[in-house]
Parts: structure tokens; sequence; C-alpha cells
């Protein structure tokens, strides 16, 4: 795990949400982004555009997720705060809502997880050497009350070949690593292979 001053991560959040809204994985005021400080967190506030972020836009929470000063954190905060106690090495949480991740939960409703396999694109995962794996993106069903969604993912999470990601049904994906560059890693090579593997079912459909 990557330590960072509350400066730096703020700095850091509100850069990458502007690439992610450039990508179209942060539409409207959808997705939230957050890092783990030696004292506590930084944590997008809710209801803020995510290209537009200022320094306004990023909060200061301490190590129980209080919040230290004045701003109201994300509604999704406990989901980041669960990812942080179940994998203590994880830096750096992103959340996003791009239309391939939400789409595949939707057009695919029975399923738990998506197996991805024989991609050069795995190696991206921290502790991959090889493409000749299979990684497992957990699916868990939507709810308004965070520690349901808390409860149904940690087992999955806790697989074997389980990616440092999942998805959530109807909404979107988390991902993370050791720190923002690496959650925005981690991300960035879910939703290309969740894309790719679309691609490839078209292609096939069309083919036939």
């Amino acid at each position: 795990m990557t330590t960072s001053s509350f400066d730096a991560a703020r700095a850091g959040i509100i850069a990458v949400g502007r690439r992610l809204d450039a990508r179209g994985w942060a539409p409207a005021t959808a997705g939230n982004y957050s890092v783990r400080l030696d004292d506590g967190f930084a944590v997008t506030a809710s209801g803020w555009h995510k290209g537009r972020l200022s320094e306004e836009g990023v909060l200061r929470l301490d190590r129980d997720g209080q919040v230290v000063g004045t701003g109201k954190p994300s509604a999704e905060t406990h989901l980041h705060l669960s990812i942080y106690r179940q994998f203590p090495a994880a830096g750096a949480v992103l959340h996003g809502h791009s239309p391939q991740a939400v789409g595949l939960t939707r057009a695919f409703r029975d399923l738990k997880a998506w197996h991805f396999a024989g991609h050069e694109l795995l190696k991206v995962f921290p502790g991959q050497t090889t493409h000749e794996t299979e990684i497992a993106l957990p699916i868990v069903d939507n709810s308004q009350d965070m520690a349901v969604i808390e409860a149904a993912i940690a087992p999955a999470l806790a697989r074997p070949g389980a990616a440092p990601a999942y998805l959530i049904r109807d909404h979107g994906l988390y991902a993370w690593g050791k720190d923002l560059d690496e959650a925005e890693r981690v991300l960035e090579a879910v939703e290309w292979l969740i894309a790719t593997e679309l691609a490839e079912r078209s292609f096939r459909d069309s083919a036939s």
C-alpha cells in the first residue's frame, strides 16, 4: 500500500476524475473515488460531477470514516471502506459507470461472475505474469443498503482468482490498487476486457 498526503490525494482524485469523465465513465454525477491516507481517507463528495471536481469536491475522513470538517461524502463511501478493510494493501478505490460495464450486467442477469481468459491484458492485474490464466470478475445485485452489497460481495472477492474489481448489477464497476495509478490501470483493463468480449460476441453473432 502506498500512502498519500491529503493534498496529494485530492489533486490525484481531481485529475483521475477528469480522465475517467473524458472516457465516458463518469456521466452526470455518477462515480466516486477514494485514497487511503496515513490517518484516514480522501473521498469524493456527494453530488459532484467527477469531471468538474474542485478542491471542495474532495473530503477528508478519519480512520472511522467520519468527515473531518464539513461536507457530505459519497453515499457509497461504505463500500470503499469495506474494500480497505478486506484488502489492507489497497490504497485507492475507483468506481465508474461505463455503458459497457452496466450493459453487461443487464444482458446477463443470472451471472454471478464474468470470467476473462487468455487475454494479454490480464498481465496488468497485480501478481499476474502470463496471459495463460483466468480472472473472475464478481457480479453482485444492487441495493440501496450498502451493507447488503458488502455482505454479498465479500465472499466472492476472497475466492482465489478473483479480480481486484467487481460489478454491481445495473450500476457500475469498482476497482482498486495499491495507489491511484494502479487502481486506474485495473479499472481501464477491466473496461477494455468487457468491451472486447462484448465485441467478440457481436462479431460471432453477425458471422453466424
